[in-house]
């Protein structure tokens, strides 16, 4: 008898982890198919099958990403501070009529 490991392919990697984020936020299957047109909606019922069977691992995953996003923001805000940008931007634009 030979034991074989199968592996899922994780469909979170094909869409962004958004179809994932439009469930948790309360839209449904043809919801998000109409959300996302480049997607078939038996692929949107795979991607929730997935987070459902995984949902520990794809919870910790998409706070991570959190996690990651708001501390590049945070080191982007310092290196670029935003108070007053759309003001130099503009000057800048003027300055160049």
């Amino acid at each position: 008898m030979t034991l074989a490991i199968l592996v899922e392919p994780t469909p979170l990697e094909v869409d962004g982890n958004g179809v994932v984020t439009a469930f948790l936020e309360g839209a449904t299957a043809e919801e998000i198919s109409e959300q996302y047109t480049s997607l078939q909606l038996s692929d949107i019922y795979s991607v929730l099958g997935y987070y459902l069977r995984h949902k520990a691992e794809v919870d910790a995953y998409l706070l991570e990403r959190q996690r990651q996003a708001a501390m590049i923001r945070q080191e982007a805000e310092q290196r670029f501070n935003p108070v007053g940008i759309r003001e130099r931007l503009l000057a800048r634009r003027n300055q160049h009529r």
